[in-house]
């Protein structure tokens, strides 16, 4: 999708050029995403253009300059994020196809978003992600299985919890949701498409991924942007390479330890833990929350109510620009007898800490490196799982500071706040 006008880069476009075609360190946004696009072996792509869109067409031609097959559709008038689609009931055929937005900036490996896709027999699929400004994006509502259950458009200031789960602009859509634009009229795909196949109950997803995909709309972004390419921060984020993270505890270390917190309005943030966070997500590290909530199995709360504690825990953290890359809870307990207890939880699993089941999954899911990788908690049972793991070892002196006494576990290191702790990793301890 590439007619945007670009009002916001009218410095650089000098309404010359369309948006796509703003030029980053030597080559246009557009042909970035080209190169993106074909080292995940697609080779044949349309590109919808409008405003100054002959640029684009001269630039690329019939696209054998750059390894591709390029086509066109021009339109006459805007037909806003979804109008195209009309035009592309009879070149499609009858497999999934790509849709990527003209001012996105991204490295992604596609085939783990397709193989997302196909799994789940999706009519579309949305990739998502967290981002350092979530209270004026375009967030994602989901199921546990990723399932769109709704969207909150920009609505600036909100006043409810909500994830960190920003729509990218990068989507795979099956060929039948074309059928649903029945004109070629101003149709905006969120708004007329996506929402009402959600409402339906057809299978929309959320394909959730710490790569890197930014919207680079402004000229701040852009800057940004290209910060970020000559760091290798970009490249470095794909999946197809391996990810270093930093699993992080819950209680006592993200947020400040109030026993088996079971009510939302308890949770508090610990004192400056954004700040670590951000440092975090600023240095190509990932950053996963791994944390025991056997408040389930002892009938303290639902699944729904720990997911709406970590909702205000994740935007607590975007007020102050700090992300996480997941969130992965063990709802179990594997001693029985409590009174209130949930005997569905009252399990032996592998996911409990210090066994090593949810930094696994995290690692299967984003291709992490274990061994090259840190867990920073408040007790001696992460140091153990840490240590079961194969990871590297840290103890915050926050929350429980070492005096749970479970384990004889001895961290790598210890400092006083997550903020010490993330500055020595970052700088080889």
């Amino acid at each position: 999708m590439a007619g945007g006008k670009g009002t916001r880069l009218v410095q650089l476009t000098k309404g010359e050029i369309p948006k796509p075609m703003v030029e980053i360190l030597g080559k246009p946004l557009i042909e970035w995403q080209v190169e993106a696009i074909k080292k995940n072996g697609i080779s044949e792509i349309i590109f919808v253009i409008g405003h100054l869109g002959s640029a684009i067409r001269g630039h690329f031609g019939d696209g054998s300059r750059f390894g591709i097959k390029a086509e066109y559709i021009e339109e006459t008038e805007p037909l806003g994020t979804a109008g195209a689609l009309f035009y592309l009931k009879d070149r499609i055929g009858n497999e999934p196809f790509l849709l990527v937005f003209g001012d996105v900036l991204f490295d992604i490996d596609l085939g783990r978003m397709a193989d997302f896709h196909t799994k789940n027999n999706a009519a579309a699929t949305l990739f998502v992600h967290p981002n350092s400004h979530p209270f004026d994006s375009d967030l994602v509502e989901l199921s546990q299985g990723g399932k769109v259950t709704g969207f909150h458009l920009k609505l600036g200031r909100r006043d409810f919890w909500y994830r960190n789960c920003v729509n990218a602009g990068l989507y795979i859509i099956s060929p039948e949701v074309c059928g649903s634009v029945s004109a070629p009229v101003r149709t905006d795909l969120e708004k007329d498409v996506l929402s009402k196949l959600v409402a339906e109950g057809a299978g929309v997803f959320a394909y959730r991924s710490p790569e890197y995909i930014k919207d680079i709309g402004t000229v701040e972004r852009i800057e940004q942007a290209k910060r970020d390419i000559e760091s290798g921060l970009i490249g470095m984020r794909c999946l197809k390479k391996q990810q270093k993270c930093i699993f992080l505890d819950r209680d006592g270390t993200v947020t400040k330890y109030k026993g088996l917190l079971s009510c939302i309005d308890d949770l508090e943030l610990e004192d400056g833990v954004a700040a670590a966070i951000r440092k975090i997500n600023s240095s190509g590290w990932l950053c996963v929350v791994v944390t025991n909530q056997s408040v389930v199995a002892r009938g303290l709360c639902s699944l729904d109510d720990v997911e709406k504690i970590h909702m205000k825990m994740e935007t607590l953290l975007g007020r102050d620009g700090a992300y996480l890359d997941d969130v992965l809870f063990c709802p179990h307990h594997p001693d029985k007898g409590y009174p209130e207890e949930n005997p569905a939880y009252k399990i032996r699993c592998r996911c409990r800490k210090p066994a090593t089941g949810m930094l696994e999954e995290a690692a299967a899911r984003y291709n992490i490196d274990l061994p090259m990788s840190w867990i920073v908690g408040d007790t001696t049972l992460d140091i153990q799982t840490g240590r079961n793991a194969g990871t590297h070892t840290a103890l915050v002196l926050t929350g429980e500071a070492g005096k749970d006494g479970k384990y004889a576990a001895i961290p790598e290191l210890t400092g006083s706040t997550l903020l010490e702790i993330v500055d020595r990793i970052m700088g080889g301890k």
